[in-house]
């Protein structure tokens, strides 16, 4: 009898071959907000520049009504196109994450073509055999640390190929690797303490000192990582001792015959003298560039160049010849070039959005729905607003410029500070962006670890239920000290 018409025994399975890819996801994404153009109605908040912000922002009481211009199939299929690039936007432009991207892939490219990596995974697992869950909790904590105090994000997606193959040899799957980088990057940034690009930026928005309501801040950051690193802990435990809990358990060949690609059968953990040496510069070269972004103001070109150039010194000093180095480079900019144009689609959703003319109709709907309310349901409804605009602008950055000037004043008429508004703003961003499928970082590092979008959340939800109720209590208690 032959079998290969036959449904799948295993409803997940069929749900995880039927489930669309991001891309698709995302030009769906892209088809709905152009049909609320139609139907939502256009306005604009008059701007001016805020100094201190750098950025022009919304005057509250300035709203009104405007001409609409309705998205169609033109602006549709123009979209992921201007999402690469679009001067008048208040939100970041995808092009120079879409490059950082590729010159990151060829970099990897280069390092796997020495051999360094894959000997190093080897020798690092038979080094912490019996040890490896610690991993996970001391990771958690690096990548919060860079969310809390420069809002790590977009970096985190150079950290996938490397981690991802570590957690895999050590017995996990490669959601736990996603999670490690993901959620801790993503609760760093949700308990924002220092974040220049969302706690500073807001609070000088909503006109009060960032340092006021910081230790409300630490309470959410440190509660948040110790759930989250628990969480992941947990999960990666359950699937060490059963891989068929795993929630990709139906990938798991697939996985490690992708990252691992045949180190599990070498035997020799020895590194070579090249290839100690292309370890220390691949270590370096992160260590530069965590410091460029964090006191030098770097961005997406300058770690792109800095990918570059040592992808250029890794290939001489191991002497893989012109042909293989840039070959090598150019594989590995291809491996990656499926989250390149992830990023672009993203963005293209904000895109149309601004062009239809209904962020701020959405803004203001808000602002009508907070006055006059008393503190407890003013603070965590503003929480929900916040949750429910995050999807539409991810960048924590363009969202505290859209939002903080129009709705942080109204804190005054409900008894509750400035600083708790920005902490609810920050806390929803934050927790929104660990599954925000217009987010690139979230669409990006699933794609980098070969993670279906259902498959995280099937992964995810009871997570996000367990930080929804503790924020919910965070901020409460705030609304009465």
């Amino acid at each position: 009898m032959n079998n290969d018409k036959l449904p799948s025994s295993n409803p997940e399975e069929d749900l995880a071959t039927r489930f669309p890819t991001a891309y698709t996801i995302l030009f769906f994404l892209i088809i709905l907000v152009a049909a609320l153009t139609w139907i939502v109605p256009a306005g604009q908040y008059e701007r001016s520049m805020n100094e201190e912000v750098g950025r022009e922002v919304a005057v509250p009481g300035t709203y009104q009504t405007v001409d609409p211009n309705p998205q169609g199939f033109v602006d549709v299929m123009l979209a992921p196109t201007a999402g690469f690039y679009d001067p008048d936007s208040y939100v970041a432009n995808a092009i120079d994450v879409a490059l950082f991207v590729l010159f990151l892939g060829g970099f990897l490219g280069v390092m796997n073509a020495t051999g360094a990596i894959d000997t190093g995974i080897r020798s690092a697992m038979h080094r912490l055999e019996g040890r490896e869950i610690w991993m996970i909790p001391i990771l958690m904590t690096l990548f919060a640390l860079g969310g809390t105090t420069y809002g790590m994000a977009e970096e985190t997606l150079a950290f996938y190929a490397i981690l991802i193959p570590v957690i895999i040899s050590a017995g996990y799957d490669a959601v736990t690797g996603v999670a490690i980088i993901l959620v801790g990057a993503g609760i760093g940034v949700l308990g924002s303490t220092i974040n220049p690009f969302a706690t500073v930026i807001a609070a000088n928005a909503a006109n009060t000192p960032f340092t006021d309501g910081i230790g409300l801040r630490f309470v959410l950051l440190i509660g948040g990582l110790i759930i989250c690193a628990a969480y992941v802990m947990r999960y990666a435990h359950r699937v060490k001792a059963d891989p068929s809990l795993s929630v990709v358990a139906k990938q798991r060949d697939a996985h490690r015959k992708l990252f691992l690609q045949g180190h599990d059968e070498l035997e020799n953990f020895d590194l070579t003298g090249t290839q100690k040496i292309a370890l220390t510069i691949f270590a370096l070269t992160f260590v530069v560039m965590i410091w460029g972004v964090s006191s030098q103001g770097w961005w997406m070109a300058q770690m792109g160049s800095l990918f570059f150039g040592a992808a250029i010194v890794i290939g001489l000093i191991a002497r893989l010849g012109e042909k293989k180095l840039t070959g090598s480079f150019v594989d590995g900019a291809r491996d990656l070039l499926g989250v390149a144009l992830v990023v672009g689609l993203a963005r293209g959703i904000v895109v149309v959005m601004e062009q239809g003319m209904i962020a701020d109709t959405i803004l203001h709907s808000a602002e009508n729905t907070l006055g006059g309310l008393p503190e407890l349901t003013f603070i965590n409804l503003m929480f929900w607003i916040e949750v429910g605009m995050s999807f539409f602008v991810p960048s924590s950055s363009g969202l505290a410029v859209l939002s903080m000037p129009i709705l942080a004043p109204l804190a005054d008429f409900a008894n509750v500070g400035r600083d708790l508004v920005v902490t609810a703003y920050q806390s929803a961003n934050g927790l929104v962006n660990l599954i925000n499928p217009t987010f690139a970082v979230v669409v990006g590092g699933l794609a980098i670890g070969r993670v279906s979008y259902d498959r995280w959340l099937a992964f995810i939800w009871p997570l996000l239920l367990i930080l929804t109720v503790f924020i919910t209590v965070v901020i409460s208690v705030g609304a009465f000290l």
